[in-house]
């Protein structure tokens, strides 16, 4: 064979594209380091011609099978490198860590900053134009957000899916919820333990991650409802043939993004997060969408803060019907017409910021503005809303003087407004020691309190604030009480739940020095949270309080306890915040 009939001659072609990429810092030209970058990649079989100057696009995947939400991502990532390769990319898949919600401990959130600050590095220090963040799990959409936000080249994601509805003795299961209702069935004698492990499987069975409102779901949501991912990706089922479509098209527009230098900082905007936080309410999104969004506004450099959640929120109906808020799942809110169908009915209701910029290159409006609802009772009208206030209430006052959230759409309207006698409980293990106690002196009445399960004090601020009610109270029929942590909750959980009460009481908030028999008042409408103790009493026990928390003293962990912000910033890490750049690093060859 004569040299010039040889597949790959080694050389080196001009650019193709109208202007340098930053991908030829290391495979543009003829030197050593040149040669040395591209001869590595070439022992992968990779012919010449994909170095010549096109976009190398990297597909930053969570796939593990210790996060079984993401456990298709690989073949989904095959999806997203046909389209690249379609739009003239060269796409290099590489594997970042996985914040896997159902086994990760002591809880997938002390990870989420640490996943971010691997995909921000991962994409700062190799050649590469851009990226797509194939995303699923709770904490993987924001990490994965968070991470391309600070790097700033360009990016769009793609997430799993929603797993197939669950059925079980022809009842929709929705996953997270069934657990959480089957479970308090369990203690209030109405369901056997037989019934419960027959339920199992029917919780969980298809690929994807939760098929209810929950986080997930929720995030997906926020990554459309910022323009982050294409419209309609959040809601269609991993196992649909259209989330591989989704997957495809996602990676042939990543191409043209590159081309047009289109990246996070131009998507997330202001108003972006404003629209976001009005399709939070009209969705009945997760709570945990706040302490995501607070760090990932925090990354984009917007003073995002949660008066802006409260005051944005107030006055949007929750108009998607699905659990754990409504009835339905994520595979009817797909074929009801998914969120575009929410954002146009928040255009024509004057809480969308029409002309916001989409990974797609288009304003949302022109997303969404002729999409149609298949389906009236997954996706409500106006007049028939679950709630005509559903987003998420921020309560302040002397037990939260940074702010606590519920999310009315999840919660009780009876218990609103109430005053209640307090319950503590010290932390989880506290809780958990005490609250099958038949002599535990507690009623529907009461207020449950639940300490130490904050940022720093768990550590990682456990989803564990939805505290199962005690079985003494279940017998009674009663199925919600409120209760009051620095915790957050599963974004699946539902009930008059208190969460992210700031400052936590590890970083000594007055929820420290909360006792038994101290009486709280609760005050939705008004947005209240008071402890009612005098002043005085109040800084006296904070000056003889005593953190029970100790700082690790080395690790991941230490670093966490020491950096980490409070939730009512987003817990992110205090060094972590704005956007570093993609400088091109130096070369050490």
């Amino acid at each position: 064979m004569t040299d010039q009939n040889k597949p790959d001659q080694g050389g080196f072609k001009p650019a193709i594209w109208p202007r340098k990429l930053r991908s030829q810092e290391w495979f543009g030209g003829t030197s050593r380091d040149h040669i040395y970058h591209r001869s590595w990649m070439k022992n992968q079989g990779l012919p010449a011609d994909l170095f010549d100057g096109r976009p190398v696009i990297g597909i930053c995947n969570t796939w593990s099978e210790l996060t079984p939400c993401n456990a298709h991502l690989r073949d989904l990532a095959q999806r997203v490198k046909h389209g690249i390769y379609e739009a003239g990319g060269l796409p290099l898949e590489f594997p970042v860590f996985s914040t896997g919600e159902s086994a990760l401990r002591p809880t997938a959130m002390m990870y989420r900053n640490l996943a971010s600050m691997d995909v921000e590095e991962a994409l700062r220090a190799n050649p590469l134009d851009g990226v797509v963040l194939m995303v699923g799990c709770d904490k993987t959409t924001p990490a994965l957000l968070m991470g391309a936000a600070s790097a700033d080249i360009p990016a769009i994601a793609v997430t799993g899916g929603p797993m197939l509805n669950g059925w079980f003795r022809n009842e929709r299961v929705g996953s997270g919820t069934a657990l959480w209702q089957m479970s308090e069935a369990i203690k209030a004698g109405t369901m056997s333990q037989q019934d419960f492990l027959d339920a199992e499987q029917a919780m969980s069975r298809s690929p994807g991650s939760c098929n209810t409102m929950g986080t997930a779901s929720t995030m997906a949501s926020m990554a459309e409802a910022l323009g982050m991912a294409l419209s309609g990706n959040a809601a269609i089922p991993a196992v649909d043939s259209r989330r591989r479509v989704m997957a495809q098209l996602t990676g042939r527009r990543i191409v043209q993004m590159v081309k047009d230098d289109l990246k996070p900082s131009d998507i997330l905007t202001r108003e972006a997060f404003e629209n976001a936080i009005r399709t939070n309410g009209a969705i009945g999104g997760s709570t945990n969408a706040v302490v995501h969004l607070l760090a990932l506004a925090g990354r984009a450099g917007v003073d995002l803060t949660l008066d802006d959640w409260d005051r944005l929120g107030r006055d949007v109906p929750t108009i998607v019907n699905l659990m754990p808020s409504g009835k339905y799942l994520m595979e009817e809110f797909f074929y009801a017409g998914g969120l575009p169908v929410v954002l146009k009915r928040l255009g024509e209701s004057g809480l969308l910021h029409k002309d916001a910029l989409t990974v797609s290159g288009q304003t949302q409006w022109e997303e969404v503005k002729d999409v149609t609802n298949w389906n009236e009772d997954v996706i409500l009208p106006v007049d028939r809303a679950l709630t005509q206030q559903g987003g998420i209430a921020v309560l302040r006052g002397n037990l939260a003087p940074k702010g606590a959230v519920l999310k009315p759409s999840a919660a009780t309207p009876a218990l609103m407004v109430h005053r209640g006698r307090a319950v503590v409980f010290e932390d989880i293990d506290d809780y958990k020691k005490k609250i099958d106690d038949p002599d535990l002196d507690i009623d529907e009445t009461c207020v449950m309190v639940l300490k130490n399960c904050g940022p720093r004090g768990y550590p990682g601020m456990s989803e564990v604030g939805n505290m199962g009610l005690p079985p003494k109270v279940l017998k009674k029929g009663i199925t919600d009480m409120i209760r009051i942590s620095d915790a957050r909750m599963s974004g699946t959980a539902y009930g008059t739940v208190i969460l992210h009460t700031s400052p936590e009481a590890a970083a000594g908030g007055p929820l420290a020095i909360v006792r038994n028999g101290d009486f709280i008042e609760v005050d939705v409408p008004n947005r209240r949270l008071h402890l009612d103790v005098p002043e005085d009493e109040i800084e006296r026990r904070l000056r003889d309080w005593k953190n029970p928390v100790r700082r690790p003293e080395s690790g991941y962990a230490m670093l966490y306890h020491d950096h980490v912000t409070g939730a009512d910033t987003g817990a992110d890490f205090d060094f972590l915040k704005g956007v570093r750049g993609n400088a091109v690093p130096k070369d050490s060859h």
